[in-house]
């Protein structure tokens, strides 16, 4: 099922190559995401931009040193631009300083995007993501969604999924408990609640920014397992 969507119309499909642009690159998605494009015949060059650099090297990859607290605008240039930023509460150590990564990188960032003239823009939220939530981390993502919402890009979509599985280069005690819990009673659980691999959040994502269309689009978690 398709949210709040608002569609302007279609857009003639680029018979050019594209520029892809990452931002959270070393994160679970953003991982994937980046490998995913360096392989999709439909990009021509994949930009990283990370806080050091990456111990890995393409032939269509390219990696940005960027810092998001003072950003070099004029490294943010391409076609679609695929934000994986994002945090923990825990692991960012405060409320404020996780707010700054999910709401402030991103929506800074998407800013500058909109100014350089890039026309897609795709962010991955959380599934029960509102700014009238009660629930801080959701609340924030509400918060993120509406801003990048209101900026105006050609075409935007805000991804929600699940539960993620994947391999995360950090454990998080709860999410495995979540993961053994969908697991043992998937059959139990609706599409729009099951839990979703990595591979499968950035094969979608993906191919949604590949449809050519224009307007605004909030993709839950069972859009996310109807690509195929």
């Amino acid at each position: 099922m398709v949210e709040c969507v608002q569609v302007k119309g279609k857009r003639p499909k680029n018979k050019n190559m594209k520029t892809a642009i990452v931002l959270g690159s070393t994160g679970l998605i953003g991982k994937e995401i980046t490998h995913q494009l360096l392989n999709n015949t439909n990009y021509s060059k994949v930009i990283i931009l990370v806080r050091s650099k990456q111990n890995t090297s393409h032939p269509k990859l390219e990696q940005i040193v960027f810092d998001f607290n003072n950003p070099n605008e004029a490294a943010i240039q391409g076609d679609d631009l695929f934000c994986c930023l994002g945090t923990t509460i825990k692991k960012a150590g405060t409320k404020e300083a996780f707010y700054k990564v999910d709401y402030d990188y991103v929506v800074n960032t998407a800013k500058i995007a909109k100014a350089n003239g890039i026309k897609q823009f795709a962010v991955i939220s959380s599934m029960g993501a509102s700014e009238t939530s009660g629930i801080f981390y959701n609340k924030t993502k509400g918060q993120m969604e509406n801003a990048v919402k209101a900026i105006g890009f050609t075409c935007t979509y805000i991804i929600r999924p699940s539960m993620l599985l994947g391999k995360r280069e950090e454990f998080r005690l709860g999410e495995m408990i979540g993961k053994a819990f969908m697991t043992v009673f998937s059959f139990l659980i609706p599409k729009k609640y099951k839990a979703i691999y990595d591979l499968q959040v950035a094969k979608a994502t993906i191919h949604f920014m590949n449809e050519n269309t224009s307007g605004f689009f909030v993709k839950e978690n069972d859009d996310l397992l109807n690509v195929r």
